[in-house]
């Protein structure tokens, strides 16, 4: 299949959650208002007690939002609503009340790096490799930003952030808390994720239910403030040094 999806699939309470966009699963607008919708239901289903993230092929895992739609921005409610792609399924991910296992294949880029981190418990492969690059275009991981700082801390976010040009190893993302495992094949990692999932779905759902409550508190707040980073994203993506260097993409 080449055309771009969000599925989901139900099986032994395990619901997975896949998404695909032949553009290294960069994903455009209506894709991630897809995703977020996906995840709000899922979460409100009783047949699903976990839930899992992936995305489609065995490739790049996401390499953020849809650079083709990032170039024909040209008012800042258009940026706005641009940006707040990924801050609708961070958050969406973020009120679900069950736990959210990533499963990150290989490589991911901006928006794919706040989806992995906000995951509750996110598996890898050793070709997962990440990278903020927000800052070679003029802008930066405003949006996303909150749910990396989360997860890896904020010295670890800004070195990501600042050095927009260099993928860090899954290792290293292993070391500072975004992965919880680091395996040498795709084949191993699904084994292993399903493994997990269907242990997950023995305990008690309202306890998982709970702790989802306890893990995100502090975060009640980024309905704005995502909203408000959207914004800030929004404003320089009209900035001449932005424009600039988007052309030189076109």
């Amino acid at each position: 299949m080449t055309q771009p999806y969000v599925n989901i699939d139900i099986e032994n309470g395990v619901g997975t959650i896949e998404f695909f966009h032949p553009a290294h699963n960069s994903l455009p607008g209506d894709i991630l208002a897809k995703l977020a919708q996906t995840i709000d239901d899922a979460g409100n289903n009783d047949d699903i007690k976990v839930i899992v993230l992936k995305s489609g092929r065995d490739r790049t895992f996401c390499a953020g939002a849809s650079f083709k739609e990032l170039i024909t921005i040209n008012d800042a409610e258009t940026g706005k609503v641009f940006f707040s792609g990924f801050a609708n399924v961070i958050n969406a991910m973020r009120k679900c009340p069950k736990f959210i296992i990533g499963r990150v294949q290989g490589k991911t880029v901006g928006g794919g790096v706040g989806v992995a981190s906000a995951t509750d418990y996110c598996m890898a492969t050793q070709y997962a490799s990440i990278k903020l690059s927000e800052l070679n275009v003029g802008i930066g991981p405003f949006v996303v930003g909150p749910a990396v700082e989360r997860k890896i801390g904020l010295s670890a976010m800004s070195q990501i952030a600042i050095d927009a040009n260099t993928f860090y190893s899954a290792e290293w993302a292993k070391e500072k808390g975004l992965f919880t495992h680091v395996f040498e094949d795709i084949e191993t990692l699904d084994a292993e994720v399903k493994a997990f999932a269907e242990h997950l779905c023995t305990y008690n759902p309202e306890a998982m239910r709970e702790m989802k409550k306890v893990f995100w508190q502090g975060t009640e707040d980024w309905d704005t403030l995502l909203a408000e980073r959207a914004v800030i994203s929004g404003r320089l993506v009209l900035s001449e040094f932005t424009k600039e260097t988007l052309k030189r993409f076109k």
